[in-house]
């Protein structure tokens, strides 16, 4: 029931709960992969069309192609069709990748058929699931951002980080009880091995179909968020600013009681103009604040650590070591510092969250650095790179996601936000792939220019970047008029 006064804490929980439903699907689907890509490998070499490293680094990242795409267009929907309406279409591109990518013979090829042709198709339907991913993560901290109270809307923002973080667990536990006692196969110079004797069976099952059941187990969460969509209202600065004034009072009293809505309702509606401002409406400064956010968070070099993680625990460990082990315990590490900053953020503010992460972060990456030249092995490297993912998590991992949604004045957010984050989706790609490149060439240059971009982070903040905490998302309109 509504408290007409204070608004219902239990409404916009369970508007909040939907939309982080998206956060969860961006983490699951970019994820999936990681319990899949050895079998899909084993499968398309059994094809006789020459796949070989090249195409299987393009299969494993082809999402990314589609993260870039969503994120792009994300203003154009977030506009015209509304923020609720895009995270239903993203819901949609999500169960349709979860099924081609299941079964991409549907209708043109024979199941099994591991040819080029299919090749081609099954990574068409990953990029469908990525542009479904790129959509998700520049709405849904959009959406979150525009329904919340100013007082807690940092908290509530950070949960959408938390939420992609757990998506990424829920699908490793997932795919290993798919796996169950079935073994993934080994490829070597282009062979498939463990094809003969008693794991030969084991092996099959997870070419033919371990790998589809992993693809397709997306589609459950994914429908679940495309029908819990049509449950929640579209975002009160949305309505308003496409003059449906009512429908967005009444969400804003069933949010924040009836006093504040009327005062927020007038907020809005004296800012709201988003059909006839341009993009450059209030200056170039608050665009490329917005992408420097983005750019810093994936320049810093976090997602090389999190998608390599095996490799660079293995040497930090020696020769002989399994990485998976210490890759479960940064999991865990991540997780309890992203709840950090859901319980700081709203009470310390972003800059502060942002400075100390960076310097951390920096410390944990010149430790690795110092820790090559002196040919150290063991805990003391290990260490230091949980602390560099630590204070990424607790800091740029959820706080950058919450500044971009809040910093944009209500008029251009739609369009703001959607560079932003195709600028965090094109660094991401760019830092991944330059990665083991940079990694065989030397550990201790590519950890110590982390750290140098973790240093330039933390002053870029300190001087350029307004704090938020505690701000209306119209404050922010005013702030960006006045610096104009």
């Amino acid at each position: 029931m509504t408290d007409t006064q204070n608004g219902s804490k239990l409404y916009l929980t369970g508007i909040i709960s939907v939309a982080i439903l998206g956060g969860l699907l961006f983490g699951y689907d970019t994820a999936v992969i990681s319990g899949a890509e050895k079998a899909l490998e084993a499968f398309f070499i059994e094809g006789n069309f020459g796949y070989n490293k090249f195409w299987h680094g393009v299969t494993a990242s082809s999402a990314l192609i589609g993260c870039v795409i969503g994120s792009a267009i994300s203003g154009v929907m977030a506009s015209g069709l509304g923020r609720r309406n895009s995270l239903r279409v993203a819901a949609l591109l999500f169960f349709v990748s979860a099924l081609g990518s299941f079964y991409p013979e549907f209708l043109f090829f024979e199941e099994g058929d591991s040819s080029l042709a299919l090749l081609v198709t099954f990574n068409i339907y990953r990029i469908i699931g990525g542009v479904g991913v790129g959509l998700a993560s520049a709405v849904c901290p959009m959406y979150i951002a525009e329904v919340a109270p100013s007082n807690i809307r940092g908290t509530l923002v950070s949960c959408n980080q938390f939420a992609i973080i757990f998506g990424m667990l829920v699908v490793y536990f997932v795919n290993y009880l798919i796996l169950g006692d079935n073994l993934n196969p080994r490829v070597v110079d282009g062979a498939i091995l463990n094809l003969t004797g008693d794991d030969y069976e084991r092996v099959r099952w997870t070419i033919d179909k371990g790998w589809r059941y992993m693809f397709v187990s997306e589609a459950v969460p994914a429908g679940l968020f495309g029908l819990l969509l049509f449950l929640v209202p579209e975002t009160p600065r949305y309505l308003a600013m496409v003059n449906k004034d009512k429908q967005a009072y009444d969400i804003l009293e069933k949010i924040n009681g009836r006093k504040k809505a009327s005062q927020i309702l007038a907020e809005i509606k004296a800012t709201a103009s988003e059909k006839t401002e341009k993009l450059l409406t209030y200056g170039v400064a608050v665009i490329v604040i917005g992408i420097m956010l983005s750019v810093f968070q994936q320049a810093v070099g976090i997602n090389a650590v999190l998608y390599y993680a095996p490799r660079i625990f293995e040497g930090a460990l020696g020769a002989g070591s399994d990485g998976m082990v210490q890759t479960v315990i940064m999991g865990v590490v991540n997780i309890v510092f992203t709840l950090v900053a859901i319980f700081t953020v709203d009470k310390f503010g972003r800059k502060p969250l942002l400075i100390i992460g960076s310097l951390g972060m920096a410390v944990g990456a010149f430790a690795v650095a110092i820790c090559d030249s002196m040919g150290l092995k063991g805990i003391v490297p290990v260490l230091s790179i949980i602390v560099y993912a630590a204070f990424f998590m607790m800091s740029w991992g959820p706080i950058c996601w919450v500044l971009i949604s809040e910093i944009f004045p209500n008029t251009i957010r739609g369009a703001a936000v959607a560079i932003a984050v195709a600028f965090q989706w094109i660094f991401n790609y760019l830092v991944s792939s330059t990665f083991p490149a940079l990694y065989e060439f030397s550990p201790f240059f590519t950890y110590a220019m982390y750290g140098v971009i973790c240093v330039a982070a933390a002053l870029f903040v300190w001087r350029a970047v307004p704090e938020t905490k505690g701000k209306t998302l119209e404050d922010m309109t005013a702030l960006w008029r006045k610096r104009r």
